[in-house]
């Protein structure tokens, strides 16, 4: 029936070969000259790492992180002790997963219950919080971009659950005389929930002073924190995202 269509608008008779010829001159091309995207094998359920990714904690060992020896392994689990632990490659602008279980025992409250965080680049931090009937600052909940912006809805499990983030963090960019020409952003989803969307951060995240930003590499390593609670992580890894970079056709 679209061949038709086409032929009458047209006003032309002809065949259906005809009429998809006609149909092509009338799309829209960019006239763009697209690399072909790389092959990418997704995990084989969901939140396996994809064949691109670099497994930070498969459940075995801590070998990619300093310090990663402070931390308790057993059972495929790592529960946080002694020390903030930070990888030893750096990373820029990635999608990262990580799984993590706040103590099933409750334990204080506020900022003091099952408290920990990651940190991108070192200093922009994801809060991670047992925030399941536990009020504090709101900047400063689970899942929040700490000190700077709240989740947009609380998706916390109950104590001692598992639960996902999966991040998307687009490293800032500096100009110069060490001026910010494109800000942090971080998308967050919390246990399949978007929390945050691609929020841009007026700087590091800090406790004791206000958010401003320092020029630094391009790339540098992700801290887990160590805050005083035996919080559990599982399932961590890390993919470099690249947009694709297409050839603009010559102007006419």
């Amino acid at each position: 029936m679209w061949v038709r269509r086409a032929l009458s608008v047209a006003g032309v008779v002809g065949v259906g070969v005809v009429a998809n010829v006609l149909f092509a001159a009338g799309e829209y091309k960019s006239g763009i000259v697209w690399p072909e995207p790389a092959v990418v094998t997704p995990g084989e359920t969901p939140g396996a790492p994809p064949s691109d990714a670099v497994v930070l904690f498969d459940g075995k060992d801590l070998s990619k992180w300093n310090k990663g020896d402070n931390w308790v392994i057993a059972d495929g689990i790592a529960t946080s002790a002694k020390s903030d632990i930070q990888t030893k490659d750096s990373f820029g602008d990635c999608q990262f997963h990580l799984e993590f279980a706040t103590p099933e025992k409750v334990s204080g409250s506020g900022q003091g219950r099952g408290n920990s965080g990651i940190y991108f680049m070192g200093r922009y931090e994801v809060q991670i919080l047992d925030s399941f009937n536990n009020p504090t600052y709101f900047d400063g909940q689970c899942a929040s971009i700490y000190k700077q912006t709240p989740p947009m809805v609380n998706a916390s499990r109950k104590p001692g659950e598992w639960q996902v983030y999966d991040i998307l963090f687009e490293a800032p960019r500096f100009g110069e005389e060490d001026k910010v020409t494109k800000p942090a952003a971080v998308t967050v989803f919390h246990n399949g929930v978007a929390v945050q969307n691609h929020f841009e951060l007026i700087g590091g995240t800090y406790y004791d002073r206000p958010a401003a930003y320092s020029k630094h590499p391009e790339k540098q390593p992700i801290t887990l924190q160590f805050h005083g609670n035996p919080v559990r992580f599982r399932n961590i890894w890390i993919r470099d995202i690249k947009p694709l970079v297409g050839t603009k056709p010559a102007n006419p």
